[in-house]
């Protein structure tokens, strides 16, 4: 088994306050501002992408689901605002969850948890932190 990678696409001018909370978890992060090579995603099993507008969130799914390998990688979306119907609507189009920006690190990763527990053919891992100093 591998320890589980995460690739955390910024389109955001800012930086992303999640990176630190996922390393420390014991996710391999790999930040990029642009759409990576392919090489770089099927590397990943969890796949979060920082949106500036929602106009285009249903293509984005629907463009990232097609690509191929892909498969069933998990697929987030952190936009500015979400309401339920957005979040309906992109879940429908092909992402996995739909937040908004402002959620907390804790509750990012409970749901990243819990997609991964769905998907046990991504057998990763993340380690074991316990006896690691906070």
């Amino acid at each position: 088994m591998k320890q589980c990678a995460l690739l955390l696409v910024n389109c955001n001018e800012r930086e992303s306050p999640y990176m630190e909370a996922l390393e420390h978890r014991g996710f391999r992060v790999t930040e990029v501002k642009e759409w990576p090579p392919d090489d770089v995603v099927l590397d990943s099993q969890v796949v979060i992408i920082v949106v500036r507008h929602l106009d285009t969130i249903c293509m984005l799914a629907a463009r990232m689901r097609a690509k191929p390998r892909f498969g069933r990688r998990i697929l987030i979306a952190l936009a500015p605002t979400v309401s339920a119907a957005d979040r309906r609507t992109a879940i429908g189009a092909g992402f996995d969850d739909v937040m908004g920006v402002a959620v907390g690190a804790r509750l990012l990763i409970a749901r990243i948890l819990r997609c991964l527990r769905n998907r046990p053919e991504h057998r990763c891992f993340l380690p074991d932190l316990k006896g690691r100093a906070a």
